[in-house]
């Protein structure tokens, strides 16, 4: 799979616009639905390997962090801490090579997601209308970014929204919860007592190497060919995403703290790129945010790239410099 990976990593980040791969993503869904789509299916792109070929990992093996697995302290960790509970980190390193993580905590089901591709690590209620859902990494992209599916109904889900898009679920919303990437230092300072998600059993990945060298410096999302987002901003710049607003990383790191729309936002140094160099560890310092309201709750959002939140949202508001 590594090799598979580095190959297609090769062809992904060409300097251009990737056009369509004359393969229908809906081939091989005979439990879908297709007639209930509330999107463009020829918006869908094949992204290189078949439902499950990134395999989503259930009940991951959770360990102290005290018994770490050997991260390095910059590497990339998405936590999630729900109050009552130890604090729980899913390192990037992990994420990077299953994308979904389908867990529970006191009875409560949640789903941990990372797209490499728009950089969205999102976190969500698994309970859609009474069920609990699996979910599962389908191959197929939308803009760049991955489609879910849940293994229960085979319904479609677009993950850097959080909504069916196709299936029984097509135009329900998932509740996103807060979760929020950080430094696996600042993680372990934090919540001393906390869990780690340890490394997976039996995949064979290379985990802690970076199957996308250089993504997010290179000129053109794979598989993308909307536009460009305005104000001259990067397409594989970083930016915060809270609701329909965005702010981006660069004036983030420049300004520390930003207080704007009802949301109090930090940045502070030292989480290294989960997309950069060959070894996840070694990526360059890009930082980590908080979103917080004015009570100090933490917020949901997303670091995605700004090519991602101008796909999804069109209509949104770029919160520029002032």
């Amino acid at each position: 799979m590594a090799r598979i990976w580095a190959a297609l990593a090769a062809i992904w980040l060409c300097a251009g616009p990737v056009q369509a791969q004359g393969i229908d993503p809906t081939a091989g869904w005979p439990n879908t639905d297709f007639s209930t789509a509330i999107i463009d299916l020829s918006e869908v792109r094949s992204g290189g390997v078949p439902r499950d070929g990134i395999p989503a990992i259930d009940a991951p093996r959770m360990i102290p962090v005290a018994r770490d697995g050997g991260l390095d302290p910059r590497e990339p960790i998405l936590t999630v801490a729900f109050q009552g509970t130890a604090a729980r980190a899913y390192p990037l390193r992990y994420l990077t090579w299953h994308e979904i993580v389908n867990d529970e905590v006191g009875g409560f089901p949640f789903a941990v997601t990372y797209c490499p591709l728009c950089n969205s690590a999102m976190v969500f209620d698994r309970t859609v209308g009474g069920e609990v859902l699996s979910f599962g990494v389908s191959g197929n992209l939308r803009h760049s970014d991955m489609i879910m599916y849940d293994r229960e109904t085979e319904s479609w889900w677009q993950q850097a929204v959080g909504e069916g898009i196709v299936g029984v679920h097509a135009g329900t919303e998932l509740r996103q919860l807060p979760g929020w990437l950080e430094s696996w230092a600042s993680f372990r300072s934090a919540h001393p007592n906390g869990v780690v998600m340890a490394e997976p059993r039996g995949y064979g990945r290379a985990y802690g190497r970076n199957p996308y060298v250089g993504y997010d410096t290179s000129g053109w999302p794979f598989l993308y060919s909307g536009e460009e987002p305005p104000h001259g901003i990067d397409p594989l710049a970083r930016v915060v995403r809270v609701g329909d607003r965005a702010w981006t990383l660069e004036r983030l790191s420049q300004e520390g703290v930003v207080e704007e729309a009802g949301v109090t936002i930090t940045w502070a140094s030292g989480t290294a790129s989960a997309l950069d160099a060959a070894q996840v560890a070694a990526g360059r310092d890009v930082g980590q945010i908080r979103v917080r309201n004015a009570s100090g709750q933490d917020v949901p959002h997303d670091v995605m790239f700004a090519f991602a939140f101008h796909a999804f949202w069109p209509d949104g508001t770029w919160m520029l410099a002032r």
